[in-house]
């Protein structure tokens, strides 16, 4: 399936639908930063959360449509030149083409999102017609607020020799920080390399504590104990703004990549982890609570 964004773009995806006649509850499901394809993968992190997913909701009853990101696998684009707000904007156009879908029902549509993923889905929930949204991994706060968090968390990690210069180290990424905001392209280059200006300077002045209070769907919010690029204390924040409360799970043991790590937790635990399946207890939560919420039948 594809859906074109509001410039024209062709935004290639996937539409997986359940066995049996239509139409069908559908999720859109939205991945994290960067140029991820559908299945949530970049050539040198392979979450596969996609296909995972997408299986899980069909055997309740649910089809679900993912689709690349802009300049990323079968979508044309340069994705360091996509905004915050593009990126919102084209999962605005996904929800709307997905309702439209003659085999969907309009009315049981809901959105599902991971890392950014789950900031753009809280824009759906306020603005968006869908009637259910699942947050995995989403923060409560300014966007600078949350990047400062992350950077500390995964700094933490390091051994204990590199943690020394985490002062000096703070102190450069503050004078990066203030180079991107002087910056008014798509791209800026820092040190020779391009990086997605845009998308920096409107992703740290986002607050998504604004949606969170506007949330006209229902709310499910799950982030792993060991995250260590969300606080999962901002689980507390999301129940407290969202209209007549979210349902929250803070699951112990698991990352911010949806498996679970029993040991002591760093980002280079990543490569390790993406070798196991999403973790099946995490699918188990989300596909029944959505079912629910969108009056899926499974097995259908």
């Amino acid at each position: 399936m594809t859906v074109t964004a509001d410039d024209g773009t062709p935004l290639a995806g996937t539409l997986t639908l359940p066995a049996g006649p239509g139409p069908h509850p559908a999720v859109l499901l939205l991945h994290g930063s960067g140029p991820l394809d559908r299945d949530g993968n970049t050539p040198k992190l392979p979450t596969n959360l996609g296909p995972a997913l997408a299986s899980a909701l069909a055997a309740e009853g649910m089809g679900t449509l993912r689709y690349d990101r802009r300049g990323a696998g079968a979508t044309p684009g340069v994705w360091q030149a996509a905004g915050f707000t593009g990126n919102r904007r084209d999962a605005e156009a996904a929800v709307r083409a997905l309702a439209a879908h003659p085999a969907v029902r309009a009315d049981a549509v809901g959105a599902l999102g991971h890392s950014e993923g789950a900031l753009h889905a809280m824009s759906l929930a306020a603005h968006g017609d869908v009637r259910a949204v699942v947050l995995l991994a989403g923060y409560a706060r300014l966007g600078e607020e949350a990047m400062r968090w992350q950077a500390g968390s995964i700094f933490g990690g390091l051994p204990a020799p590199l943690r020394l210069l985490r002062r000096p180290l703070a102190a450069v990424g503050d004078r990066v920080l203030d180079r991107l905001r002087r910056t008014d392209t798509d791209v800026a280059r820092l040190a020779g390399i391009p990086v997605n200006a845009r998308w920096m300077r409107e992703m740290l002045v986002h607050d998504t504590r604004d949606d969170l209070a506007a949330a006209k769907a229902h709310v499910l919010a799950v982030t792993g104990d060991k995250d260590i690029q969300v606080d999962p204390a901002d689980l507390a924040t999301i129940a407290g703004l969202v209209p007549g409360g979210a349902e929250t799970h803070r699951v112990p043991d698991l990352t911010h990549v949806l498996r679970r790590d029993p040991g002591r937790h760093t980002l280079r635990s990543y490569r390790r982890l993406l070798r196991q399946p999403v973790d099946p207890e995490l699918l188990a939560l989300v596909t029944t609570w959505l079912g629910r919420q969108l009056d899926a039948v499974p097995g259908a």
